[in-house]
Parts: C-alpha cells; sequence; structure tokens
C-alpha cells in the first residue's frame, strides 16, 4: 500500500524506479500509463497511480557555480540535500516550501511557493531551465525562452506532461543561516492582514492563525516577518559562526494518533497555547533557517498525529479585493463546524505568473489540515462552493478530492492545458488517480 503524505486515499501500485534515462524510456514504453513520485511529500493523490516511477535514484548534483550561485542536479535531489552544500558557501534557495523533504522534480511540478511569494514568486522563478522526458522517447531542454509552452505547462503541471530528468537553479546569496525574525500577535483577522500589509516590504511573512475563534477574535494570529540575517546581525546575538547551520535535533511520532484524540476541544486546546506562548506583542530574535522554514521537518513522521484514517490539506487562494471578506466567511464557516485545524497558515501571495496551472495569484492563501471523516467531504463540498464564489481555487499539490468541474472553474489555464497535454502525449501515458479525477 502507498499515500501520498495525507496518508489518504491508500492504494496498491506497482513502484518500479530507475536510474539512468536509458532504463527510464524503456519503462515508459512498457507501460499504458504512469506517474512519477518524489519523496512522497505531495498531500493527496497526484503522485500515485497504477504504475508509479520513483524518480529518487536521480540524485545527482551536476554542477555547482559556487561564484554566480547556479546549480545543476537531477530531479530526485532533494532540497534538504542542497541546502547541506549551498547553506556553507553562503547561499540559499531562492524559493522554498514548508518542507525541505521535498525533490526538486517536486518542486517544479508542483510550483510551489513559500514565504517570500509576495517578492520572489513561485519556485519557477529561479528555474533557469529543465529537461523533460517526453512520452514519446524524446529528451526536450526548456527554459522561458525556449520551449516555452513546454516549461510553462511543466511547472505546476503536476507530473503530467513528462519525466523531469535534470534542472539549473538559480540561488539567492545570503550572509548566514539564521533568519531575523519579528513575532506579532494579532488580535483577529482584520489586524493580520493590517501586519502583512504593513510588512508587505519584509522579505519573508507567514501568519499562523487560530481558525477556532469566534467574534471579535476571529482569527486571531501571530505573524512572523523576516529576512536572512547578516554577519553583524549574527555577532550581536553572539554566533560566531554565521554560515554554520543550528539544526534543531530531531522528535518522532511513533505510532498513529487514535483518531478520538482529534476533536474541537484538543484543537481549541492547542491553538490557545500557541497563542498565549507568545506572551510578548512583539518579539525579535535570531533564530536559524530550519526553525523559520522548516519547523515541522524536526518531527519526523508527524502525519500519523491524524491517525489511521490520515487527513487532507485544505489549502486554497482568494484574490486581493476579495481575500478579506472571503477569508472572514469561511472562518466563520469553519469555527461554526467545529471542525478546526491544528494548522492553519496564511501568506500573501504576489502576481500570478505564466504557468498554466500554478496555483498562486495575488492574494491570500489559508491553508488547514482536517482529519478524514464522513462529514468531512461535505463539508469541504461546501467550503469549495465559497472558493469559487470568492474567486478563488484549491492547490493541486495538497488536493485528494476536487471535483472536475471546480478545476475548470477556478484554473483559468485548465482548458489550454488540457489540450496541450494531449498534444504532447497523444496516449495519455502520464496519468495519476488526481489527473483521471479532475478530467484531464
Amino acid at each position: 500500500m502507498i499515500s501520498g503524505w495525507g496518508n489518504y486515499p491508500k492504494i496498491n501500485a506497482n513502484i518500479v524506479s530507475a536510474d539512468t534515462e536509458t532504463d527510464i524510456k524503456n519503462l515508459i514504453q512498457s507501460f499504458d500509463s504512469v506517474i512519477p513520485m518524489g519523496n512522497a511529500r505531495s498531500y493527496g493523490d497526484s503522485a500515485l497511480g497504477s504504475n508509479i516511477l520513483s524518480i529518487l535514484p536521480l540524485n545527482h548534483f551536476l554542477d555547482f557555480n559556487s561564484t554566480e550561485g547556479i546549480l545543476e542536479c537531477e530531479a530526485g535531489v532533494l532540497l534538504s540535500e542542497i541546502l547541506d552544500v549551498i547553506v556553507p558557501q553562503g547561499w540559499f534557495l531562492s524559493v522554498t516550501p514548508g518542507t525541505k523533504l521535498i525533490t526538486v522534480g517536486g518542486a517544479i511540478a508542483s510550483d510551489v511557493h513559500g514565504k517570500d511569494h509576495h517578492i520572489q514568486g513561485a519556485f519557477s522563478s529561479s528555474l533557469i531551465s529543465m529537461e523533460v522526458l517526453l512520452s514519446t522517447g524524446k529528451t526536450v531542454r526548456c527554459s522561458p525562452k525556449t520551449n516555452a509552452e513546454l516549461f510553462h505547462a511543466t511547472c505546476g503541471g503536476m507530473g503530467l506532461t513528462g519525466i523531469i530528468l535534470r534542472a539549473s537553479i538559480k540561488l539567492k546569496k545570503v550572509e548566514s543561516a539564521f533568519i531575523k525574525q519579528k513575532t506579532i500577535k494579532a488580535k483577529n483577522l482584520r489586524h493580520a492582514m493590517e501586519l502583512f500589509e504593513e510588512n508587505k516590504k519584509v522579505p519573508l511573512t507567514m501568519a499562523w492563525i487560530d481558525c477556532m475563534k469566534r467574534g471579535k477574535n476571529l482569527g486571531r494570529s501571530i505573524l512572523y516577518a523576516g529576512h536572512h540575517a547578516t554577519v553583524e546581525e549574527c555577532r550581536e546575538a553572539g554566533i560566531q559562526n554565521p554560515l554554520t547551520p543550528n539544526i534543531p535535533a530531531k522528535r518522532t511520532v511513533p505510532f498513529n494518533f487514535p483518531s478520538f484524540a482529534l476533536n474541537s476541544l484538543s484543537v481549541r486546546a492547542f491553538n490557545f497555547s500557541v497563542y498565549r506562548k507568545h506572551f510578548a506583542k512583539i518579539r525579535e530574535n535570531l533564530v536559524s533557517y530550519d526553525t523559520f522554514f522548516y519547523p515541522l521537518d524536526s518531527i519526523y513522521l508527524w502525519n500519523r498525529i491524524y491517525g489511521k484514517r490520515g487527513f487532507t490539506q485544505y489549502q486554497f487562494v482568494l484574490p486581493m479585493k476579495s481575500s478579506a471578506e472571503g477569508i472572514d466567511a469561511i472562518l466563520k464557516r469553519i469555527s461554526k463546524s467545529g471542525m478546526g485545524s491544528f494548522l492553519a497558515v496564511l501568506k500573501q501571495l504576489g502576481k500570478e505568473n505564466k504557468n498554466l496551472i500554478s496555483f498562486p495569484m495575488e492574494g491570500y492563501t489559508l491553508a488547514l489540515d482536517f482529519p478524514i471523516s464522513k462529514k468531512l467531504f461535505p463539508f469541504l463540498n461546501e467550503l469549495d462552493r465559497m472558493v469559487i464564489d470568492y474567486g478563488g481555487r484549491i492547490y493541486l499539490t495538497k488536493d485528494a478530492r476536487m471535483s472536475a468541474a471546480m478545476f475548470r472553474r477556478s484554473y483559468k489555464g485548465a482548458e489550454k492545458f488540457i489540450n496541450y497535454k494531449h498534444k504532447i502525449d497523444k496516449n495519455n501515458i502520464f496519468k495519476s488517480l488526481q489527473s483521471e479525477r479532475l478530467g484531464i
């Protein structure tokens, strides 16, 4: 049995791997359908199918220009492996999501975004070029200027255009492995959005949000704003080796939690403790990049807290003009339902890119984790209608149940993507449970 990170759905599948381009070509030709999988960190069914091709053996660094900050590597290399090499040399990923335990190929296929999307954009903004193996057996090099149609379909294309083999990435120059962080308590959603606007020139921002509060405290939050610390800031904090990462000790969740452990009372208690832990209204300190960017990576198998039935992450984005009203209405509905989330993250996103089905649009995105239950999917269908009414869409990388109709209505590039995908993959070889569900 195999599943994505949400442990839902679980399926039986034929899982194969290969470490050379020739072997991958031969495998593709032997299947009537296949979908690539990286480190199995996409939450739903986007990397699940009858035949799954693991790209983890494609894990080689090909070139690193430490003067210009350009890295070329194979698609199975993990972001964590990249950071281990580049940070001590004064470089960092230009864009990174909330986990470093994903592959480069997965980052491209999802066109992941991070805490700096309002300034830097999605992962594809740092992508110089990549090589994609098509179902015809031809390998094509593409970039924003060369074979651009393939580039913009593959970035955010969920592995449905071909197998990403290797990529060239532009990195960001940094002085340290630490983040100068400011945390600010927001009394409600409106206050949180005001703080985002006040800090819109700060490179890195996100907010933890309490989705269970009501009334004047609806959406109370902790805003995290930061930038890569300078050498001087590190020295002032007593850090003598700024480029030496301070990696937190790993913990683990040793077993699946029982389903009764997650309920409205436990979620309320957890949210209360998080908010009260930040006793000061404003606090500034230096933290390691791991603590700031990847707090959950320090907890091995944290997905087990949702039990054997698993969970789904519901992440949506609304355009700027309707974000305040729409997120307010959705939070009220969630609070009323009693189905609140332990992990609720609010981020401000920047301008939409040219990629056909990339998730981000200029506005606010809210991500929430819900344990799987009988009443969950009807409730999420209700939230879908609200997201559509406010002009938003759902993140494909987190999705496990969106309808084909919602996909087509919310992604304006959906039809163009589907037409192009079938143009270059005439026999629909690259296929996942998600693509079948969405009618791609």
